[in-house]
Parts: C-alpha cells; sequence; structure tokens
C-alpha cells in the first residue's frame, strides 16, 4: 500500500536509523567480534583545556557501513524500469536516517580531580536515546518534500518554482501523495478511523479531534465488574468484594 508517501519515507528513516542505532550500540558493549568502541579518539583530547578521550566512544563507522550493506545493497542490485524515482528516494531516505544517528552524536564527560574540582575530565562520543533521534525524524516528515518521479541528472523537486532549493541529504523526500487514511479503502488496506476509540482530552494522535477527521465521535457508557479489596482468610482462602465501575468511552464517527 502506499508506495512512495511520505509515511514510507519515513518508516525507511527509521529502519535505516534503528539498524545503525543497534548495532552501534552492541558494538560498544561488547556483544559483537567485528567492532568495539572507537579506537580512533584514544590518544587525542585537548590538555591544555583540561580534558582528554577516554571511555567507550560510540564508533557509529561499523554501525552506518552494515546499515547500507543491508538495507542499500539489494536496492542497488535493481536494474531496468524498476530502478526508478521510488528507488532512488528509497536509497536517500534510508541515507537520511542513518545521518540523523550521525548528526546527534553528542559528547558526555566524567570529572576527575580533588572533592570534584573537575581538574581534568574524561570524555567520550555517544549516540542519543533513539527517542531523541525519532522525534528528529518524525520532524523530517513532517517537513518532508515531494520530488519528481521522471529521475535526469539528479533528484529534483516536484514543484518547478522551488526547484533552485537544494535538496538536503537529512531530508525526507516522497513521489507520491498520501492517501486518505480517514476513510476505509480495502484495495490498498486502508481501515479507515470510523468505530476507532479515541480520547475526548487528548490533543495528541490519539485525540478524537484528530482521530477522528473532523466527523466528531459517539460517547457511550461501559460498565466494567472486576474483583477488587480481595484480603487472604486464614485458613485458607481469598475473600473478595464485587466492584463495578462506569466510563464514558469515544468512538469516532
Amino acid at each position: 500500500c502506499c508506495a512512495g508517501t511520505k509515511e514510507v519515507a519515513f518508516i525507511s528513516a527509521v529502519t535505516a536509523a534503528g539498524l545503525v542505532h543497534s548495532v552501534t550500540r552492541s558494538c560498544s558493549a561488547g556483544n559483537m567480534t567485528e567492532c568495539s568502541c572507537d579506537v580512533t579518539l584514544r590518544h587525542g583530547g585537548s590538555a591544555s583545556e583540561g580534558w582528554h578521550w577516554g571511555g567507550c566512544s560510540d564508533d557509529i563507522h561499523y554501525g552506518m557501513a552494515f546499515s547500507r550493506r543491508f538495507l542499500d545493497v539489494p536496492l542497488k542490485n535493481v536494474t531496468g524500469k524498476s530502478r526508478s524515482g521510488l528507488v532512488v528516494m528509497n536509497l536517500h531516505n534510508n541515507e537520511a536516517g542513518r545521518q540523523a544517528v550521525a548528526k546527534l552524536m553528542s559528547v558526555d564527560c566524567r570529572c576527575h580531580g580533588v572533592s570534584g574540582s573537575c581538574a581534568v575530565k574524561t570524555c567520550w562520543k555517544t549516540m542519543s536515546s533513539f527517542e531523541k533521534i525519532g522525534r528528529f525524524l518524525k520532524d523530517k516528515y513532517e517537513n518532508s518534500i515531494q520530488i519528481s518521479d521522471r529521475l535526469k541528472k539528479k533528484l529534483r523537486r516536484k514543484e518547478k518554482s522551488q526547484r533552485k532549493i537544494p535538496i538536503g541529504k537529512e531530508d525526507l523526500l516522497y513521489v507520491n501523495k498520501s492517501p486518505n487514511y480517514c476513510v476505509e479503502d480495502q484495495k490498498l488496506g486502508i481501515p479507515g478511523t470510523q468505530g476507532r476509540e479515541c480520547n475526548r482530552t487528548s490533543q495528541g494522535p490519539d485525540g478524537c479531534n484528530l482521530l477522528c477527521c473532523g466527523r466528531g465521535y459517539n460517547t457511550h457508557v461501559v460498565r466494567h465488574v472486576e474483583r477488587c479489596e480481595c484480603k487472604f482468610v486464614w485458613c485458607c482462602y481469598v475473600r473478595c468484594r464485587r466492584c463495578e465501575t462506569m466510563t464514558d468511552v469515544h468512538t469516532c464517527k
């Protein structure tokens, strides 16, 4: 369903980034024989500023290479007419996901000195949490760029008036506009949102305003009966009360 859309672009980027993150984390933890920490930083730093590299810096180079071999090589082996804008788009979005991991690398430090004076610091490079990487890619998804599916020398924007604006390596690209996910479409495998339970008070993606696509929602009361206030009675059984609660449930029209 929905080939070449911005949702597929986001999935491609997150998959590639997740592979880099997972493999690199395994390398740093010593769980893989092919890689370890970033050895290129072992003897660097700035003595005049009172810090040096140490610890185990995340070496994303192996993770990046592994992700390219695993995800990109099968796409690059595609030949003939099928090597279209969709293939090039997927390759670009895979790399955008990997670049997000690299861009969000940070430096952590540990202080040394008398009474925690931090006279000297040991520092190392570390990847950001995958949650932070995901938020970065979600922002790129929200601002994704539609490109032409007719390849010439390079990728180019769909809008002729914007073609002079360069496409960044961290941008997410799509070819086809997204279908209407609000309405059921059995051919595309889209279930729609009618009948979906939603949160009336939420402003997020689970909120009724967004999930119901402006159609409104129905409210009905659901009765829950469960055992509660259970106590052990000597000897030897458990005595419980029967509790009943009434809950408002909202579903999209």
